[in-house]
């Protein structure tokens, strides 16, 4: 190992550095012996002024001192970038092979929080679903019953979209008109199954387990908008079941709706304590101060993500000594 770098390693797009084992008038050292095009931009150091000189000088880093001269594989962030390094000695000599895998992590992470968001999304129809097949297994009226198995249709068609989305990626928003009513009376017999939202005549299902926590709901002014409805759904459910799990018990919620120029405005307002820092709840992983029990952090993420898709705006603030969750939707005439 001695000498410039041969020609072909510059055609590599990993980083590598030659090195040997001299003596110096400090002691033995590793010194630099060849590196390619690729280490030279990453260490910013032409390969004739690396020749010779020791190897610390020129990748400035300890630990890669001490990988090349025992051998082995580490990965080390440098520059913004992740570098898996490796250290192959032989001999007397050595080559340190860097590779920018960022990209690499970046998709892992990528995957890990499509995973996260999947997970969240299904959990809503997988608990409408039981909610349905717990309350058909006792005696109804026919026409209750046919209610029953409408929403359990229409439940199991969306768990398949989203076992579509995991199989193929994510699709272009299936959009289509439709009034904000129609997703109101959908969230609202979705939540009811979980629980009590205080409507005349809503006994708790015989043999099922009592409601949660139990909560007022009051829908604003209904207007025509134009979104994916499972998508609405989502954005609704999310912030409405915050609203009902960290309010107070019996608390009033209230979703308002006005005009905003072409889009509605859709807000949902609980009686919860103050929340300090609104925007850093919908970064992912992310739960409020008061959040207890479980939960993924994940909900107003993907409200956001959501609402971002259609170009649209989400965020959260103190309004009228409440906390209001908001987004806006495109509006239809």
């Amino acid at each position: 190992m001695s000498g410039a770098a041969p020609n072909w390693l510059d055609a590599l797009p990993q980083a590598v550095l030659l090195y040997r084992r001299e003596q110096t008038e400090l002691g033995e050292a590793l010194v630099v012996s060849g590196l390619n095009r690729s280490a030279s931009e990453l260490w910013s150091v032409p390969e004739h002024r690396a020749l010779g000189r020791p190897l610390l000088e020129v990748v400035r880093r300890h630990t890669l001192e001490t990988l090349a001269d025992r051998g082995g594989e580490l990965e080390l962030e440098v520059s913004g970038k992740t570098l898996r390094c490796q250290a192959r000695p032989e001999g007397q000599g050595g080559a340190l092979i860097l590779e920018d895998i960022s990209e690499h992590r970046r998709r892992e992470a990528e995957l890990r929080e499509a995973t996260a968001v999947l997970s969240h999304e299904f959990r809503t129809p997988v608990t409408a679903i039981r909610g349905i097949l717990e309350a058909l297994e006792y005696d109804m009226p026919a026409e209750l019953q046919q209610s029953f198995v409408a929403q359990g249709l229409q439940e199991t068609e969306r768990l398949a979209r989203l076992v579509e989305d995991l199989a193929v990626g994510f699709r272009p928003t299936r959009a289509r008109t439709l009034t904000l009513s129609e997703a109101f009376e959908r969230v609202e017999r979705l939540l009811a199954a979980e629980y009590d939202l205080g409507r005349p005549g809503a006994a708790p299902r015989r043999g099922a387990a009592a409601p949660r926590k139990a909560g007022q709901v009051q829908f604003g002014e209904d207007h025509l908008v134009r979104a994916d409805p499972d998508k609405l759904l989502q954005v609704l459910l999310n912030l409405i079941e915050n609203a009902l799990k960290y309010g107070p018990e019996g608390g009033q919620i209230e979703v308002q709706t006005q005009p905003s120029g072409p889009w509605i405005e859709v807000a949902v307002l609980d009686q919860g304590a103050p929340i300090s820092d609104t925007e850093g709840l919908f970064r992912a992983h992310t739960r409020g101060r008061h959040a207890g029990g479980q939960g993924s952090g994940m909900g107003l993420y993907i409200v956001r993500s959501i609402v971002q898709g259609w170009g649209g705006q989400a965020w959260a603030e103190r309004r009228d000594e409440r906390n209001a969750f908001c987004f806006t939707v495109p509006g239809v005439g």
